[in-house]
């Protein structure tokens, strides 16, 4: 009789280490899925937020607090609960990297689009031929003092002689439009950038459009390096586009925002673009610059929500 007691207290002995062996199993297998859970969701923060600076964000499936439990009590209900939160971890990672790829493969589409607009629109210029002359009569890109003298129309029909300006036809037309051109004060600071880019936006300002456009473009083309850059070629757009012409002023706008997308003036040359694609009658273009608008600029755009909804609505947008 002693021979079954004995094996019931050998038993009973072996019972209890044999218990934690499931248990400790699903620990190992959770561990591995959290690591590689840690590893995609810091990759795919790195590919959603690529200016977090590597700070990692708090998740939002936070572990509910739970009492503590006496040792030697069954885990079975702190599995459970974690397996719970790996799986919801898992389904999130998957929603965060397919948004992170729908919203890459839409950038994409959109400059593909734009390339193409703009290489349209090359041709079709290349093919009007060279626009009318609007370099004003005056030496818009003289930076230094007093105003320069009128210079008078030509009379000959012929070529003007090689190195002298190009008088526009306004001008041609209106004889006393040069000397109002150049009662337009000329800015005289030690900042030679700054004076170009002010004295093209008093052009714009007086309605000289075409004298304006010779000036800011010259800006640009003097002092691509300067601030006052995407300042000059942003006002370039506007004064195309206030002169009734909306295919330059796109193209103005655009090359702003290609070339120099963190200019001060980057998100408002993305605003008036899309303004001047509705002239244009392209709708559904003028609504993807503005989702573009809203999608890069999220931070800098506060003080043109009013305009982008006015935008949007003229192009009657979704």
């Amino acid at each position: 009789m002693r021979i079954p007691v004995l094996l019931l207290g050998v038993a009973m002995l072996t019972l209890p280490g044999l218990a934690p062996a499931p248990v400790a199993a699903q620990s190992t297998n959770l561990d591995g899925r959290v690591n590689r859970l840690e590893s995609e969701m810091r990759a795919v923060q790195r590919k959603v937020f690529p200016n977090g600076g590597g700070q990692l964000l708090q998740p939002e499936v936070v572990a509910p607090t739970r009492p503590v439990e006496a040792p030697g009590t069954p885990a079975a209900g702190a599995l459970v609960d974690l397996t719970a939160r790996v799986t919801a971890l898992e389904e999130q990672i998957a929603s965060l990297t397919g948004q992170a790829e729908q919203n890459g493969y839409q950038l994409r589409q959109l400059r593909e689009q734009f390339e193409a607009y703009q290489r349209a629109t090359d041709a079709k210029l290349t093919a009007m031929g060279p626009p009318p002359a609007t370099t004003p009569a005056t030496n818009a890109g003289g930076m230094g003092g007093g105003e320069p003298a009128p210079i008078a129309p030509a009379k000959s029909s012929g070529p003007p002689p090689k190195g002298a300006p190009e008088v526009s036809t306004a001008k041609a037309a209106d004889p006393g439009r040069a000397a109002r051109v150049a009662a337009v004060p000329r800015p005289k600071s030690a900042d030679p950038a700054e004076d170009a880019y002010l004295y093209g936006y008093r052009l714009w300002e007086a309605k000289f459009y075409p004298e304006a456009q010779a000036q800011l473009k010259k800006t640009v083309n003097d002092y691509p390096k300067s601030k006052r850059a995407s300042y000059a070629q942003n006002l370039l757009g506007r004064a195309y586009l206030d002169d009734g012409k909306p295919s330059l002023a796109s193209i103005a706008f655009y090359e702003n925002y290609k070339k120099m997308p963190d200019g001060d003036r980057a998100p408002d040359s993305l605003l008036y673009l899309g303004e001047a694609l509705t002239r244009l009658d392209k709708p559904a273009d003028a609504c993807k610059v503005y989702d573009e608008l809203s999608d890069v600029y999220a931070g800098k755009i506060a003080g043109m929500k009013a305009d982008i909804a006015k935008g949007r609505a003229a192009a009657k947008c979704k």
